[in-house]
């Protein structure tokens, strides 16, 4: 049986959306058992998830576990066949800790700002 794989990501994010869009298109030209939603669209509170949980890491729910960051990133490249080996290399001793350390001390700060600084900059300029 082929467990189901269901990503939460910012789709408010130019970088994040534009690296899922690519993910989303490579299961659907397959029929993979991945369901990507929209953090804005989900119900978060079924996975105990706030919004700004949410639009901090990257989140991928699979049966009933709910997964965040670098562990988020391996189980939907391992849903994928083309991005298995990189998940298996990832997933290594060492590099997994490195990957971690980039992934929760640069990227997904560096992109939770941005986001931060859109919200912002959208309630200044109110609704359009």
């Amino acid at each position: 049986m082929t467990q189901h794989t269901t990503v939460i990501y910012n789709a408010n994010c130019p970088i994040c959306s534009r690296e899922i869009d690519s993910y989303r298109r490579y299961c659907e030209a397959r029929t993979l058992p991945v369901r990507f939603v929209d953090l804005d669209r989900a119900a978060l509170s079924r996975w105990g998830l706030t919004p700004e949980d949410a639009a901090r890491r990257l989140h991928v729910v699979q049966g009933d576990r709910l997964l965040a960051g670098t562990p988020a990133f391996l189980a939907l490249w391992s849903a994928m066949p083309r991005f298995r080996p990189l998940a298996r290399i990832v997933a290594l001793p060492g590099l997994r800790q490195i990957a971690n350390a980039v992934y929760e001390g640069v990227l997904a700060p560096a992109l939770y700002a941005l986001h931060r600084r859109r919200v912002r900059r959208a309630q200044a300029n109110g609704p359009l």
